[in-house]
């Protein structure tokens, strides 16, 4: 039997997905999660511990793995897995993407310096130390300006500046989100430093993609069709582009491939953020993985000489497996999924109105996956959603319509987060 090793931080909506294509297509599938060795199997999943900040002995423990009972794939789900992936794959001697490339991907700071080398559209940036002095940075700064971590991602720690005393208080809180325990637990020295960039107007869209020994394929793209202009950017609506063979999204793919391909990635998933105005597409990042989380249940694949519909998740094993992957396309259908942004930090009590937005014409299914009594905070700190809402019709529009009908139908109850009081004793 084919054994495929997929390397994740945890064992997740997105795992289960591809467990689940693993077993359509009778292939054995092997997690690897970043967890303590110590503990025998807490999550039940069987999955080898690795450890993220230490991929040397990963690397090692799951190559004397492999010489027992070899890997005959590997994929990744996230940004700190794909950089370990690539590293395994070329220590197993499996396709994979470049170790250096998927390091470089997951830094912002070096992307940066990636594209800008090879003459691609870029905003100007500039990395500064964490502790850096706020009045001095902006008096050399033409607002308006980004500031970000630089290698956190889903928008965390992302805010837009037009002034100094924007940009003192946008440091604030990024030295504040640098500094907590699940942060400082990745051990990165990259949260040492934040990347300070120039505001890109313009429209938002982001790309699906697989690459074969440096060519790329797009899979999909994405219209954002709410505004991400600031102060902070939190995501919503994915809608896949009306016209995926038009002179956009062609201007789009040359832009993501020239810009994978000067950061160095060859031979694995991408997932492409871009901005377009007049100037032409700046591509804001390209990561070494597939779009995150749940959100892949946007996506189904079609081909001539195949019966049915696939998810995302087998077409990468099959990828991974070193199936030629080009006949798959999209499906006709446009399609669609909104995550449910938190309105607001509190406690998660309850929805109300779930059955009513899945009645909604067009929607697929409305998945909440945040949980009772769950501390809620929204971006830039947070990393979650309150759920999700997926759509599938005729057209863009009526994708992007029946996503707003049902997030209206939703009515969720926050509990205000009470301070602890603090008692004197005399």
């Amino acid at each position: 039997m084919r054994r495929v090793l997929l390397i994740a931080t945890t064992t997740g909506y997105q795992t289960r997905a591809f467990d689940e294509a693993a077993q359509r297509l009778g292939v054995d599938l092997t997690f690897a999660t970043d967890r303590c060795a110590v503990l025998d199997d807490p999550w039940r999943d069987r999955a080898i511990p690795v450890r993220f900040h230490a991929p040397a002995a990963a690397v090692s423990r799951l190559s004397s793995i492999h010489r027992r009972a070899p890997f005959h794939g590997v994929v990744a789900v996230g940004d700190r897995p794909a950089a370990l992936a690539a590293r395994v794959s070329a220590a197993l001697g499996l396709p994979g993407h470049p170790p250096e490339g998927a390091a470089a991907a997951r830094s912002k700071r070096r992307t940066r310096e990636r594209l800008r080398a090879a003459g691609l559209l870029t905003p100007a940036f500039r990395a500064v130390p964490l502790g850096v002095d706020g009045d001095a940075l902006a008096a050399s700064l033409p607002f308006p300006v980004v500031i970000k971590p630089v290698s956190l991602s889903g928008s965390r720690g992302v805010m837009r500046a037009d002034d100094a005393g924007a940009l003192r208080a946008a440091l604030d809180r990024l030295r504040a989100l640098l500094a907590r325990p699940d942060i400082r637990a990745e051990r990165d020295p990259a949260h040492a430093q934040i990347l300070i960039e120039s505001f890109i107007p313009g429209h938002e869209y982001a790309l699906e993609g697989v690459m074969t020994n440096g060519r790329l394929q797009t899979l999909a793209i994405f219209d954002k069709p709410d505004p991400l202009d600031g102060p902070f950017f939190e995501e919503t609506i994915y809608v896949t582009l009306p016209d995926p063979d038009g002179p956009l999204a062609q201007q789009i793919s040359g832009a993501v491939a020239s810009a994978a391909a000067a950061i160095g990635l060859r031979h694995g998933p991408v997932h492409a953020e871009c901005r377009v105005n007049d100037a032409g597409v700046f591509v804001l990042e390209v990561a070494a993985r597939p779009i995150g989380g749940i959100c892949a249940r946007s996506l189904r694949f079609v081909a001539e000489d195949h019966a049915g519909l696939i998810a995302l998740e087998e077409l990468l094993l099959r990828h991974a497996l070193g199936e030629e992957v080009s006949r798959w396309r999209r499906e006709a259908a446009a399609s669609g999924v909104m995550m449910i942004p938190i309105p607001k930090r509190g406690f998660y009590r309850t929805v109300a109105g779930v059955e009513e937005a899945r009645a909604v014409a067009g929607v697929e299914d409305v998945v909440i996956t945040a949980k009772a009594d769950q501390l809620l905070v929204p971006l830039p700190e947070g990393a979650s959603y309150l759920g999700f809402i997926f759509a599938r019709a005729a057209t863009a529009a009526e994708v992007e319509q029946a996503l707003r009908r049902a997030h209206a139908r939703l009515a969720f109850t926050i509990a205000p987060e009470v301070p602890m009081l603090q008692s004197t004793h005399g």
